[in-house]
């Protein structure tokens, strides 16, 4: 039982964080974008220029990806039930396109932010792509089972 408060304390805890990212000021998400930037920069990956103008586009969008793949993950970790398994996914989507929705509006009362549904796309994106591989995993597993058992 604890380990079940355990998730869902890191599934509320995730979406503070992202509460914390939505709620910041444009200039101020946009000096955390130049900061990944200048990471890349030093890594050796140039984004700026392969990309120019768009490098802080795709940062920002690779960001919200990220952000909502990982709640995915958190809330999967949560709420699976192995009874339920196709359902706890399509549940968990549900959840991540409301919160992206939430996020949004949330984003309108922010200055100089403002709610964008292709954001919100782009959220239930992530939150789908990690459905994707874990749904892909756990039909690798059970049919690695399967062979095994019958070896």
């Amino acid at each position: 039982m604890k380990k079940k408060y355990l998730k869902l304390g890191l599934v509320v805890l995730w979406m503070i964080i992202i509460f914390m990212f939505s709620n910041q000021p444009a200039d101020l998400s946009d000096e955390n974008n130049k900061f990944v930037i200048y990471l890349l920069n030093h890594l050796g990956i140039d984004l700026s220029s392969l990309l120019g103008k768009w490098s802080d586009f795709l940062i920002r969008k690779a960001a919200h990806l990220t952000e909502y793949f990982i709640l995915y993950v958190l809330l999967y970790n949560a709420l699976n039930n192995e009874k339920l398994g196709k359902k706890t996914m399509i549940t968990v989507l549900g959840i991540i396109f409301l919160y992206a929705c939430s996020d949004e509006f949330h984003q309108s009362f922010v200055p100089g932010r403002g709610p964008a549904f292709r954001d919100v796309l782009i959220d239930t994106s992530g939150g789908l792509i990690a459905g994707i591989i874990i749904y892909i995993k756990n039909k690798i597993k059970i049919n690695y089972g399967r062979r095994k058992i019958y070896e």
